[in-house]
């Protein structure tokens, strides 16, 4: 796994937060791709190391958090992220719901939701007496995964926990969990790194075009990097806007159906800047073609939002993103 010296933006925010805390309960925001994950899973093991200022990585409890096996440290997230993250089995709060009872496993979808019974164990958890002696960490990841029945079940643990019990909070956008977890938690907000910086460490990485694979991701370097692990590097981003004017299919149709949503989202939101007189976001000026018209465009959004909050729904993603593309061109055909 990744950490502060790997990315070496998150040296500061790692100390911050280890030394200079105010809450027992923190919701850290900020893009995925900044390395929020990452920052997440140091600050726990600091919290928890026994040769502070931690982590230090020698210690008995850094060696316990690095094997996922440690008594004090719990973490809740659902089955989609662990398998994205490769998390071991057993070691993120599992309610035992992946196991079909004689010991094989489910062929059931992994759930995009953090359970109210992995919360409810959680909290039980959380109310025992911390096994080292450094108190315990609870950390979500996302917090948005809990649904309105688990983030309500965590409320009073927020407001009054056991005694040495910190509990962190990972999420995009806080305005996505409810307001009285917000008002039971001190912020943080995790920034980008600075462009100098990003580009310099995506070179590092061999990436080229470092400066347009960041536009594409917000300035997140793990994002832009992401983005080149799956095929799409600086050229071919810029030639997507042409593509989906012209109808073109073949580039979004080869990606899964949340990344193609959201690319054509930011073809959309950077054409209907350029309607509006302003200037693209995620792509270079006079790469997206002009003269599409703001009503076509705001229709297309609307289509393009309801079919990214239901991209669990078991429809053939090929023809999906075919109908969501011949909808964006006849944005440009019909002006």
């Amino acid at each position: 796994m990744l950490d502060e010296r790997d990315l070496p933006w998150l040296a500061e925010p790692l100390k911050q937060l280890r030394d200079h805390a105010r809450s027992h309960a923190i919701i850290l925001h900020g893009g995925a791709g900044s390395g929020q994950w990452e920052l997440a899973w140091r600050v726990a093991q600091a919290w928890l190391c026994e040769n502070g200022p931690g982590p230090c990585g020698e210690c008995p409890s850094c060696h316990l958090a690095l094997a996922h096996s440690h008594p004090d440290m719990k973490v809740l997230m659902p089955e989609t992220m662990q398998l994205a993250l490769g998390w071991s089995e057993g070691s993120a709060g599992d309610d035992g719901d992946g196991d079909s009872g004689d010991g094989s496993k489910s062929k059931r979808k992994p759930s995009r939701e953090i359970k109210i019974d992995a919360v409810r164990l959680a909290i039980d958890w959380a109310h025992t007496s911390s096994s080292r002696g450094r108190g315990k960490v609870l950390l979500f990841y996302p917090a948005d995964a809990m649904n309105a029945t688990s983030a309500n079940a965590l409320l009073k643990t927020l407001e009054e926990p056991a005694a040495g019990t910190k509990l962190l909070l990972c999420v995009d956008d806080p305005e996505r969990l409810l307001p009285t977890v917000r008002s039971r938690c001190q912020r943080v907000r995790l920034a980008p790194p600075d462009l100098t910086t990003a580009e310099a460490w995506l070179t590092k990485q061999g990436v080229a075009g470092a400066a347009a694979l960041l536009r594409a991701s917000g300035g997140e370097p793990l994002a832009a990097k992401a983005l080149v692990d799956e095929g799409l590097d600086a050229a071919l981003w810029g030639q997507l806007p042409a593509q989906v004017a012209q109808g073109e299919t073949r580039t979004l149709a080869a990606m899964p159906l949340p990344r193609a949503v959201r690319v054509l989202q930011q073809v959309c939101h950077d054409a209907m800047a350029q309607a509006a007189g302003g200037e693209p976001r995620f792509f270079e000026p006079g790469q997206v073609p002009r003269g599409a018209g703001m009503a076509g465009l705001a229709e297309w959004a609307r289509e393009l939002a309801r079919v990214a909050r239901h991209d669990e729904h078991p429809w053939n993603a090929p023809l999906r993103v075919e109908a969501l593309v011949a909808q964006g061109q006849r944005v440009w055909n019909e002006t």
